[in-house]
């Protein structure tokens, strides 16, 4: 007797769920985009290499492109187009708007929820590679610059407008306007070399 191949799953998507009968290999992202027509989701490298495709799962930033849609059943899914509310976009959209955080704007879905990701991962005290001080009790560090390159440096930007992204998740983090004006020269220096 053969197995089968596909399965009905129930995606529960930006607050709604999604009846669909997938095949087992059937990716998160081609479930969304192919399937549910959610084409905020980005397909890039499709190799998990390029943060195109994120979105949150559960809260926390997934590849979509390299997470099963089976997978993902019963799990809460948020993309790029279920993060405004009441009609007002979310804090990190409307600052990726008023700073410029884009330039042609495929990478962007995913550099939001990225961010996104970012601000609550940091709001919780988990550190980066980039935290000084990682003592249980230390108080969680401001979100420099340093910090965001770090925390978002799986999303990649062809067009290289690294210094916005830096500057739009600052400010949708709240951090000080001293802090978030002083991330634009160093980001610039060090996205020419190391975030190419």
């Amino acid at each position: 007797m053969a197995l089968s191949t596909s399965s009905v799953i129930v995606l529960n998507v930006n607050g709604e769920k999604h009846s669909l009968t997938v095949d087992h290999r059937t990716t998160l992202l081609d479930a969304l985009r192919e399937r549910l027509d959610l084409t905020g989701t980005k397909k890039g490298c499709d190799q998990g290499q390029c943060g195109a495709c994120t979105v949150l799962v559960d809260g926390s930033r997934s590849l979509s492109c390299l997470e099963l849609a089976v997978a993902a059943e019963g799990r809460e899914i948020r993309t790029v187009e279920g993060l405004a509310e009441g009609g007002r976009l979310h804090p990190v959209q409307q600052a990726f708007l008023d700073l410029d955080g884009l330039q042609c704007g495929y990478c962007t879905p995913g550099q939001i929820c990225s961010a996104v990701a970012v601000i609550e991962e940091h709001a919780a005290g988990w550190p980066s590679a980039a935290t000084e001080d990682l003592r249980p009790a230390a108080v969680p560090p401001p979100l420099t610059g340093a910090e965001i390159r770090e925390r978002m440096s799986g999303n990649l930007c062809r067009c290289g407008a690294y210094a916005s992204i830096v500057q739009a998740v600052a400010r949708a983090a709240g951090s000080a306007p001293e802090q978030a004006a002083g991330t634009a020269a160093s980001t610039e220096n060090s996205a020419k070399g190391a975030v190419a």
